[in-house]
This record gives C-alpha cells, structure tokens and sequence, in this order.
C-alpha cells in the first residue's frame, strides 16, 4: 500500500494496513525507487513545481523524446499527471521532488531545478532556516557532474561537484529574460541559455512566473534536445496545469480564473497578472485558507496579497490532514485585510452573493476542495449570459 503524507497518522485506512502485517510505503520512497537507473530531472521548490515539470514534459513530448513524468497537477496537453511512452520503455524520468516532509532528500536526481525557497511547511520544518538547510541538503544530492538550477532570489549555495547555474529576469544570470512585452495576447521574451540566444519565444500562458518557470525547463532539457525549435514550438503550444490559472469561462465582459495558489507569494503574483491582463477591470477573489497552521503562520502575509484584489471573500479553512488550532480560523486574516469590501462566507452564501455581483473578473484561490465550486459559478456565468441573450 502507497500512501502520501496527505494521510493523517490517525486514519483509520492507513492503521490497518500498518498493524495487519500489508507491506506499506510512502509515495517518496516509491518515486525514489522508480528513478533509480534512470536519467532524473527533479523539480523542487516553494512554488512553480508542477507548472514547470510541465513544461519540461512538454518540451521532451514536442522532441519526441521518450520519457516517464510524474506530475503534482493534470497537465492539460495531456490531462493526466502521468506521463509514458506508449512501449512503456525510457531512460528518462521527470519528477516533482517535494518539500513537506523532506520527502525530497530520498532523490539523487542527474539535474535539479529549485523554483523558489520561501518560509512554508513550518509545521514540518520549525524555522525557516531549517527550510533552506533542507533545500541546500536537496541540491547537494545532484550527482557528479550533474546540473542544479537555482532562481535567481533563492539563496542556495552549491557545490562543485556539479555545474550550477543560476536563473531568472535579472541582468547577469546564466540564464535569462529579456525583452519581455505582450503581443497579440502572448508573452513574448527574449532568453539567453548560457550565453545561447533564443530571440522571440512565445508563451500561451500568462504571467512572469510562468517566462521563469519556462527557463528553467529550457535549461533543464537542452541538453537532450537536437534543435532549439522544440522550444519555440513546446512553449507556444504549452496549455498550463489544471487548477493553475484556468481560464474556467470567458465572454467578452466576463472571466472566471481558477488558480491554487496557497501561499501568499503564489496569490500575490496570481493576482497581479489577473489585474496586468484585465486592467480597469473589477476583480472578485474568493480565498479558501489551507491549513491551519499555515494560517496562523502567514495571516498577515496573506492579507497584504489578498489587498490587491477589489473583493475579498474568504471561506473557512480547510484542515486537509490537521485538527482545528483555538482562535485560528479565516477572520486572523479577514482582520488584517486593509480594504473594507471583504466578508467571509460559507459555500452556501458565496453561490448566493455569486448571482448578483458585479464583478468583472472571479477569481477562485486555494489548494482545499474549492475547486468542487468551480461548476456552479461557471454555471452562475452561463446562466447569466443566456438571460443577457434572451433578453
């Protein structure tokens, strides 16, 4: 039996499987196993992981490259988060290589990516510094000779074991941006690879994060790639991850964006490239907490993100594998929110208020199970347009 640390310790499943005698494993040991006597590119970070596994995915599928890929998100070029060759046969494997637990240390990955390092999983981890030693222990265990690529603002250190290279949309990096500009409803970007120039690439997907996280997977795969043409034809055809911003409904005057961004980082940059895409628009967001103890930990930074919005709704947290903390629950951040068109809602009320807003743009945030809203607010969307047409 495989299970994940999603899994509470007290779940009645997983306890009788332990004390009955079942072989039982982690899901990190697991993907440990199946990467060995494999050539492994690892994805770590904070956030952008699943995004940028994808896209490394995408890249070696557009070259026709033969590869396994386990994914954090359905991949919605190939709506799965499995990925494998049709004969079952490669030597290529692209993982998710997570933070929660150090389950990322059990990897010796041939090249490393770490996306971003930032205070998270404190529950786990104590302090932050402990954090950031854990990332360091992970790109340590890049092999001999391997590659680690590191984003520019992530302070970790390597060694010269492997080649290090560092990346991002600042001058001066290994690895970079340039040019950046949005044309035809694209954004367009200019990368150098170590000195290899890539003028003009063209991504479908929106957002600086996502131009980083497209770097990153460039590097990361250039050197099974024969032509760099494969870029240019992977990130103009890439469709994103679902549930990372999905484009759920979209009329002329109305979207509806679906996103899971958990961290206030995340919802930060998921709400600035809603308001760089849809400026002069009304933007409502609609905020369900993830874990208690990250609510507690992060109550102020999560309101200061969540104040760029026009409306705040948020819903109660949702405890995943924890008990209820006394005095924590979603008014710790209602409270710290400096604009006053903020309320929190059950699910019952948001569909109710959802009928008679305003709104531009609706915006659905967090890793719970609030995407089990996502079909009655587009319904909310769809019902509205056929008034509008009727009438």
């Amino acid at each position: 039996m495989i299970y994940t640390p999603a899994v509470p310790k007290d779940s009645e499943e997983l306890n009788h499987f332990l004390n009955n005698g079942y072989m039982v494993k982690k899901r990190a040991e697991i993907l440990a196993a199946l990467t060995q006597g494999k050539t492994t590119i690892a994805v770590a970070g904070t956030h952008g992981k699943t995004s940028t596994a994808a896209i490394i995915s995408h890249i070696l599928y557009t070259a026709k490259i033969p590869f396994f890929s386990f994914l954090g998100g359905i991949a919605s070029n190939f709506n799965t988060n499995f990925i494998a060759p049709e004969n079952g046969k490669a030597d290529l494997i692209v993982v998710e290589a997570d933070e929660f637990d150090r389950s990322f240390l059990q990897l010796n990955p041939d090249v490393a990516i770490i996306t971003a390092v930032e205070a998270d999983h404190l529950d786990i981890y104590g302090t932050f510094d402990e954090l950031q030693k854990a990332y360091s222990d992970f790109g340590a265990k890049t092999k001999q000779n391997g590659k680690l690529i590191i984003e520019e603002k992530a302070h970790i250190s390597s060694s010269e074991k492997m080649l290090s290279y560092r990346y991002g949309t600042s001058a001066g990096l290994d690895i970079s941006a340039t040019n950046i500009r949005v044309e035809n409803g694209m954004y367009v970007f200019d990368a150098d690879l170590n000195g290899e120039k890539l003028p003009n690439l063209a991504m479908a997907v929106p957002g600086m994060h996502n131009i980083e996280n497209a770097l990153a997977a460039m590097a990361a795969t250039r050197e099974f790639i024969n032509s760099t043409d494969s870029f240019y034809e992977a990130l103009k055809t890439f469709k994103g991850v679902k549930r990372r911003f999905e484009v759920i409904y979209k009329s002329d005057d109305k979207v509806f964006i679906d996103d899971y961004a958990h961290h206030p980082t995340e919802i930060k940059v998921t709400v600035e490239t809603v308001k760089n895409l849809y400026p002069n628009k009304k933007v409502l967001g609609i905020f369900q907490p993830h874990l208690f103890s990250r609510t507690k930990d992060f109550a102020t930074e999560f309101a200061q993100s969540l104040n760029l919005l026009d409306e705040i709704l948020l819903l109660p947290i949702y405890p995943a594998r924890e008990k209820p903390m006394i005095g924590v629950t979603s008014r710790l951040i209602l409270d710290d929110i400096k604009n006053p068109n903020k309320r929190i809602v059950d699910k019952e009320e948001l569909i109710q208020y959802l009928m008679h807003t305003n709104a531009d743009v609706i915006l659905t945030i967090g890793a719970g199970d609030i995407d089990k809203l996502i079909t009655p607010i587009k319904q909310i969307f769809i019902n509205k347009a056929t008034v509008t047409t009727e009438n």
